[in-house]
């Protein structure tokens, strides 16, 4: 069959470099690029940064974005209660400083003196009282809510105490989640468990400060304009084009945990382009200094960074793997959903299709996420018999398991719809498919390909069949990969129930972090048994990169830091 699907990837690769254009959504490892102070003599008055990082976001209000281009712009235009440094450390941002109480279950943060909005009116502790609240409540439908305020007190009560279905039983509200503000400058969250990684969480995105009085004026179209886009962040909208481009300007009202001595660059334009090979064109003619989509068809003959080039490679913490709408039919049956993940030659998908530029995945979580001691790999003690590497006995229980559901050699099985975006190796992944379950499974795969912007409101509505999918840790802990399988999660694309795997996800709220990371393996061991997924390789990001772009740096969880970012010129 490789002979078969190699000459799929060379008619993929043959066609214009437009078809294999748009957004990835694969972050990228962290590589600083060049310091982060202007040299001697470089041009910094009156400069400006340009980036292709993704296509037109499908939203930047905090508290819905799901998606790995609007964190990039949210991390430059707001401050949480804490950033992360070019360490990956977590550092002050918006709290100058935080305790935490000796049962690790109250967590006081100290905002700076004199922070404003960039409209510059006052930022105090209720703003995020306000944001947290907003973040938890049921009207906001918040993807990230169980994830980044789960673990306050009042959380269920916020979300009507839901039933096993997630269908609340009570009266929603919000205000009685555990967040409170003494004073202007006191912010109190109480946790209803110890959260270890909680200060991670006060560093997410999704917990940056919204002002009430703007979300209340314009509605959800607040995020939608640069007039009512009231921010807090280093840098602020001045204009926006859809599908264009995004023109952000210093914010001359932010004080925050960034060295403003070193926020030097004027603007940062953020191209919205959604095609490869426009991406491509706006890097080779200066246009953009940094582009994130490069055309597959071009990577053979690129130079990476390491042997004097300009192309970046790099491992993060993420997994690309295949959703199916569990609450469909076929896919409600556990033997349909192993014969499709074990039918797939993951190898041959990473090194050939690829071009290695990815890694097999035969666990769900991957490299870099550390186990209970905080330094050996977790995924060294992932059970892997769920995806044998070696094929020949991974295909052959494929077919095994298909016949066990009722389809032997695929028949009388359903023509099933493959839904994905077409951007980097999607597509090519999509064709794939269609030859491997032909001829492994004997069953018929259509490919749908959709617009990015459409793209994942169609996943997170479960309105499609199968469908591409990825997923790039917010924090080092298993806990943000597996909590996405849990019964209601705003981010359980594939509406995968199991009370099983609730309960034991629910066992890891403890303090003992033995124990706790014991449960862990248990439910990814409980989620990999039942082939709630189909992971298919680990992340790992290419970019090219201007040498003149100095300043900038890249985290393992996939995003850009732009805030010291400058042109040497």
């Amino acid at each position: 069959m490789k002979k078969m699907l190699a000459l799929v990837m060379a008619a993929c690769m043959a066609l214009s470099l437009a078809a294999c254009g748009g957004n990835t959504s694969t972050p990228a490892g962290s590589t600083p690029a060049g310091d982060s102070t202007p040299a001697s003599g470089s041009t910094t008055g009156a400069s400006g940064v340009t980036v292709q990082i993704g296509p037109n976001p499908e939203t930047i209000d905090p508290a819905l974005n799901s998606a790995i281009d609007g964190a990039n712009m949210l991390i430059t235009f707001f401050e949480p209660l804490l950033i992360v440094d070019e360490n990956n450390t977590v550092q002050p941002g918006q709290a100058e400083k935080y305790e935490v109480s000796e049962d690790g279950l109250t967590w006081t943060f100290t905002l700076r003196d004199g922070l404003k909005w960039s409209d510059g009116t006052d930022i105090t502790a209720e703003d995020f009282v306000y944001t947290f609240q907003r973040v938890a409540d049921v009207n906001t439908a918040a993807p990230y809510a169980a994830t980044a305020v789960g673990m306050i007190k009042g959380f269920d009560d916020a979300q009507g105490n839901p039933d096993a279905e997630g269908k609340p039983t009570t009266e929603p509200d919000a205000t009685k989640l555990a967040v409170s503000a003494p004073d202007a400058k006191t912010f109190v969250v109480e946790l209803s468990y110890p959260c270890t990684y909680f200060d991670k969480l006060a560093a997410f995105a999704t917990l940056s400060p919204v002002q009430k009085a703007t979300v209340d004026a314009n509605g959800d179209s607040w995020a939608t304009a640069p007039e009512s886009y009231v921010c807090n962040g280093p840098y602020m909208i001045d204009e926006w084009t859809v599908g264009e481009k995004i023109v952000a300007k210093k914010n001359p009202n932010y004080k925050g945990g960034w060295d403003t001595s070193k926020i030097v660059s004027d603007t940062i334009t953020f191209l919205l382009i959604e095609d490869s090979t426009a991406s491509y064109t706006a890097y080779q003619s200066g246009q953009a200094q940094l582009v994130k989509d490069v055309p597959t068809e071009e990577i053979p003959s690129l130079t990476k960074v390491e042997d004097g080039g300009d192309f970046y490679v790099d491992p993060i913490m993420g997994t690309y793997y295949l959703s199916m709408q569990t609450q469909k039919e076929p896919f409600n049956d556990a033997n349909v959903r192993k014969a499709l993940s074990l039918a797939i030659d993951r190898d041959f998908v990473a090194n050939t299709l690829m071009q290695g530029t990815y890694s097999p995945a035969y666990t769900l979580t991957g490299p870099g996420i550390t186990d209970a001691d905080g330094k050996s790999a977790y995924m060294d003690k992932s059970n892997t018999e769920y995806l044998p590497a070696d094929y020949e006995t991974s295909k052959k229980m494929a077919q095994e398991a298909l016949a066990a559901a009722g389809y032997p050699n695929g028949e009388g099985f359903p023509a099933i719809t493959y839904s994905t975006n077409d951007a980097g190796y999607h597509k090519v992944v999509a064709e794939y498919l269609q030859q491997c379950y032909q001829e492994v499974l004997g069953i018929t795969l259509n490919v749908e390909v959709v617009e990015w912007g459409s793209f994942t409101p169609l996943r997170r509505a479960g309105d499609y069949e199968m469908s591409r999918n990825g997923w790039v840790f917010d924090y080092n802990d298993p806990s943000s990969m597996l909590e996405l399988f849990m019964t209601g999660n705003g981010n359980n694309d594939g509406k995968y129930s199991n009370a099983t795997y609730d309960q034991l996800m629910k066992d890891t709220q403890i303090a003992d972090v033995e124990k706790r990371f014991e449960n862990l393996h248990k439910a990814e061991d409980a989620a990999m048994a039942d082939y709630a997924m189909i992971p298919v390789a680990y992340y790992n990001d290419f970019w090219l990169q201007s040498p003149t772009l100095k300043g900038s740096w890249h985290s393992p969880y996939g995003y850009w830091y732009l805030q010291y970012a400058y042109v040497e010129g």
